[in-house]
């Protein structure tokens, strides 16, 4: 669930059962894995050049023995059943048959020798290849017989997990369109991998692992989470807690929250709390809806995790009053709604839409009082859509609740008052997708990995900074491969256009995730600043990005040598009430996509920030604004949504960056 709408992600739902106690990962029974791991099976592809690990589990002391074209490779189990060997190195070709003989013999056929890409992230990576504008067009022609396909499930588990299942397909249409959740596989991986594949001549395999919607700290292994961030370490507490109190497993999960709100939050303290009729909301301040509330200057909760009450009055007259009626609304993330003083539902999910039936008899004639308590679990929140989905349906006829709303923030949910450890179906929570999606996959060997994720951290982008190294070190480290290329999408464009220059969240995101690609070794990274949309956290163009982050793979992994970078700031002079700036990858001159150059701000000293005059000379442009005679610095494409132009001769977009140092808006609570 993205970050910001539709979130980053498609499936944001916090856990709908009691606790989740997965056995410990040291004594699963060797009965309940596979004698050979849900990595392999027909049509794969096997990593050429290095020695591939194959693995499984079998009683202790079963001989096994691989076989793969001309290599053999013979292993006992262990005392805890696993077994693990490595066959090769191999060269690329085939097809091949892999044969895994011990108490029984299995063969995968069609194997496939060459390179394997990790595909993960949240909702822009999941996103299918069926969304595409079109989408048809695309999958008729997906015939790449060397080209194949995985598709890890979705899994939470509270410890790393051995197997869970996914197998290997061809790419044809029928089977791209038809794997994965979201319409089809990830639109992202396939414009990577068919660019590679067609360019380089090679079998490519792609591993797609994401979930819409979800955090990095939930791709993070506990370990290096706990070593380099200890704010997260209260959360891996619970997660201690959950395996090891068996008595809270009996405790469900609406007890647990209820509890949660009370002590919590004040406008749950009491029941119906600030959903009373006769709660005087006078001092509460008003905000029209949908929309997010960190976008409509509520600075006690922006960029927070939060529960914000909203509340709005309505007249009704007699004669409707007898009719059957339904509360429709969409919430970010998670609610509860009562009408006059009587709870109607509750649903967790920022993609869900709400449709409450009321009981007969609820509304009155005259005034009537609708609440709904909004828990926002990332960034962003509130109530949000379209406006025609924000409705009291009487009958046929629909009453629109779009508009002005009272609100009041209950709680900001910190690491002092985290909601409850219910960790099963709870995607979000620190570490749970790298034990059930990631670890399975390990040590599958891999040419590298490509990343699509940031918009549900943007809230804590200066924690990001941190965050992501330690996401991609503890994968590293764990698989056990060196530091494999691991390729990083810088988010897209969205949300309201920026009418003032100044601070921003995504903005920051962006930084961080810059840093992180200069700061990791073999780690690269393709903006897709120019091709977002303001109104959709899922923007179509995915052929693009595909297609940038595979030039970035062919230059920085292949060693090819094509341009695979858009300009990049370099350095600085002020020259006669103006900034000249320098930039990297600006071979042949600088250019501009219409005209004239925008998204170029300026500040002098004060810190005060104004729209710039840009003029490209070769591979320099010089920023001046009237309003600013003595300029300092100078920041470019620094908002959530801008139009910026700036581009070099192979058509790739200048990456956003700022001259200065000055604090950002997400360097608070983490």
């Amino acid at each position: 669930m993205f970050r910001i709408i539709p979130r980053v992600a498609m499936t944001l739902m916090l856990p709908v059962a009691c606790f989740f106690l997965a056995v410990p990962h040291s004594v699963i029974a060797q009965d309940s894995n596979p004698f050979v791991s849900p990595m392999f099976s027909d049509n794969m592809v096997l990593q050429r050049g290095m020695k591939d690990p194959v693995w499984g589990w079998a009683p202790p002391g079963t001989k096994i023995t691989v076989k793969v074209s001309d290599q053999t490779a013979t292993v006992s189990a262990g005392k805890d059943g696993r077994w693990l060997t490595h066959v090769g190195p191999l060269e690329v070709g085939g097809p091949y048959t892999l044969t895994i003989a011990g108490p029984k013999t299995v063969s995968f056929t069609n194997v496939m020798v060459g390179d394997v890409w990790i595909c993960s992230g949240q909702s822009n990576m999941e996103f299918g290849i069926g969304n595409l504008k079109n989408a048809d067009e695309e999958i008729a022609a997906a015939n790449y017989p060397n080209l194949r396909l995985f598709f890890q499930p979705k899994k939470v588990s509270a410890d790393p997990l051995d197997a869970t299942g996914g197998s290997w397909m061809t790419c044809t249409p029928d089977n791209l369109k038809a794997d994965g959740d979201w319409a089809g596989f990830s639109a992202v991986a396939y414009f990577f991998g068919k660019k590679l594949q067609t360019d380089l001549s090679i079998p490519i395999g792609l591993i797609h692992t994401s979930w819409g919607g979800t955090p990095a700290q939930a791709w993070t292994s506990a370990k290096e989470l706990g070593d380099k961030l200890p704010e997260f370490k209260p959360f891996l507490a619970q997660l201690d807690a959950a395996r090891a109190a068996k008595k809270q497993a009996a405790q469900s999960q609406t007890d647990m929250f209820a509890a949660w709100y009370k002590k919590n939050d004040p406008g749950s303290a009491t029941d119906p709390g600030w959903a009373a009729t006769d709660v005087n909301d006078a001092d509460w301040k008003s905000m029209n809806v949908p929309e997010f509330f960190q976008k409509s200057g509520f600075p006690e909760f922006n960029n927070q995790m939060s529960v914000v009450w909203f509340r709005k009055e309505i007249d009704l007259p007699a004669e409707s009053v007898s009719q059957d009626a339904t509360l429709r609304f969409m919430v970010d993330d998670n609610d509860a709604a009562w009408v006059n003083g009587v709870k109607v539902g509750a649903t967790d999910g920022y993609n869900v839409p709400r449709k409450y039936k009321l009981p007969a008899n609820l509304l009155k004639p005259g005034k009537n009082v609708i609440a709904i308590r909004v828990t926002d679990t990332s960034n962003p929140g509130g109530i949000w859509g379209d406006p025609a989905g924000l409705a009291l349906d009487l009958g046929d006829h629909p009453i629109s609740l779009a508009g002005s709303w009272r609100l009041k923030l209950g709680t900001v949910i910190s690491t002092q008052n985290p909601l409850p450890a219910t960790i099963q179906d709870n995607p979000n929570f620190p570490t749970v997708l790298y034990n059930g999606m990631i670890q399975p996959i390990i040590p599958y060997a891999v040419k590298g990995a490509i990343w699509y994720q940031g918009e549900s951290n943007a809230g804590q982008a200066y924690q990001y900074r941190t965050l992501l190294p330690t996401m991609i070190d503890s994968w590293h480290h764990n698989w056990g491969q060196g530091d494999f290329p691991f390729l990083i999408v810088q988010l897209a464009g969205f949300g309201d256009k920026q009418i003032h220059p100044g601070d921003d969240a995504w903005a920051e995101l962006r930084e961080a995730q810059w840093m992180t690609a200069q700061k990791v070794r073999n780690a690269g990274i393709a903006t897709a600043i120019d091709i977002g949309e303001s109104a959709d956290i899922h923007p179509k163009n995915k052929q693009e990005v595909g297609r940038r982050l595979a030039l970035v793979a062919e230059a920085k992994t292949y060693r090819m040598k094509v341009e695979y970078s858009g300009p990049v700031y370099h350095s600085m002079k002020i020259e006669n009430g103006a900034i000249r700036l320098m930039f990297d990858h600006a071979e042949g001159g600088l250019t501009a996509k219409g005209d004239p150059i925008v998204g170029f701000a300026v500040a002098g000293d004060d810190h005060k920030w104004f729209w710039a005059d840009a003029k490209i000379d070769g591979n320099t442009v010089a920023v001046s604004s009237a309003q600013v005679p003595h300029p300092v610095a100078v920041r470019y494409s620094w908002a959530s949504y801008l139009e910026s132009n700036l581009y070099n001769q192979a058509g790739l977009p200048a990456f956003p960056f700022r001259t200065d140092t000055w604090p950002g808006v997400t360097g608070g609570p983490k």
